[in-house]
């Protein structure tokens, strides 16, 4: 369901399938363990296209949350229009912006802008 990466201090993390509304809080709880255990100056997460439902999204929004708490910048990637759009209307507007892409090299750069 999840598999990350950590290269020059960028946590990317796949999300490859919805975790569904029982698989939600394992998935949270994977991720932030991620977050807090690598401690990364970036946070990706790429929604693969069966992952893009609202138990996803809403994990999605939860892990923002968590890099708004620790100062990490967050970028998401989706080929989902509506998908973007949703996490762009429901993310925090405190600390940084939650950073939506159509594509991965496209988040990453965003990020880093961001974060300069």
């Amino acid at each position: 369901m999840l598999s990350h990466s950590l290269d020059h201090a960028v946590l990317t993390l796949t999300v490859h399938r919805s975790p569904g509304i029982a698989g939600r809080a394992e998935l949270v709880s994977r991720i932030e363990g991620l977050i807090h255990g690598y401690k990364p100056g970036l946070v990706v997460i790429t929604l693969e296209e069966a992952a893009n439902e609202n138990a996803a999204v809403s994990v999605v929004l939860r892990a923002h949350r968590v890099c708004n708490e620790l100062g990490i910048p967050m970028s998401v990637v989706t080929a989902s229009a509506s998908v973007r759009r949703v996490l762009e209307a429901s993310a925090e507007t405190s600390g940084h912006l939650l950073a939506v892409h159509p594509h991965a090299d496209h988040a990453v750069a965003a990020a880093f802008d961001a974060a300069a």
